[in-house]
């Protein structure tokens, strides 16, 4: 593990179709804590055949060792090792299926992450899935990325009173993605603390579901 690029030697799990013969793929980041294999646990909760997953593993299963909400540079090397590695493992799928049939998620840290890259490398994808999670950086940061997201499925599902995640960032981050042109579909769960539940599930197969449809 590299000082400046704690995350550049680690390794990507995948499961689902074998990504040379998928329709789709999906890439999720884990959130902290935990590991790449958890989360491609959502695969079979979410159950839809010709889709490939994959999950890049974050070194000592953190993508960045402090709060999302902290000063950007308080979370290097760490945050940008984390983009960049969650960028190859997009290239891979893209490589395979191309941009606009891969869908980019995660969930807690890893929701974080995902959508902090969709944001910065705005274009077109097959789709952007947040589960506890929203854009990274303190209090008053302006959200003002580049480029266009026309169109695109952007599902940001939280909880009212998740610990971890202030609701006003969600709000934030929908509002961001909203000016990038994407299509956004934010749910806030009343009482759900930090978790998945089975609406957003839901969610995550239909949007999954069109892309492989070609919706």
């Amino acid at each position: 593990m590299s000082g400046e690029d704690p995350h550049g030697e680690q390794q990507i799990e995948t499961t689902g179709a074998p990504l040379a013969d998928a329709d789709a793929a999906v890439v999720l980041a884990h959130g902290r804590g935990a590991t790449a294999r958890g989360i491609l646990g959502l695969s079979r909760e979410v159950g839809i055949d010709g889709v490939a997953y994959l999950a890049p593993q974050a070194a000592r299963n953190t993508w960045y060792p402090r709060s999302f909400m902290e000063p950007i540079e308080d979370n290097q090397p760490w945050l940008s090792s984390a983009l960049a590695f969650f960028g190859r493992t997009v290239e891979r799928a893209a490589d395979a299926v191309a941009h606009e049939q891969v869908v980019l998620g995660g969930f807690s840290q890893g929701a974080c992450l995902a959508s902090e890259f969709a944001a910065r490398n705005a274009r077109e994808y097959g789709g952007v899935v947040a589960l506890s999670g929203g854009l990274i950086g303190p209090e008053g940061t302006e959200f003002d990325s580049e480029g266009s997201m026309d169109g695109i499925s952007v599902f940001l599902g939280c909880s009212d009173s998740d610990p971890h995640i202030p609701l006003e960032r969600v709000h934030e981050t929908a509002d961001a993605f909203e000016d990038l042109g994407a299509d956004v579909d934010e749910r806030i769960y009343e009482g759900m603390g930090h978790g998945v539940n089975e609406d957003e599930v839901d969610a995550v197969r239909d949007l999954v579901t069109r892309v492989v449809d070609g919706d």
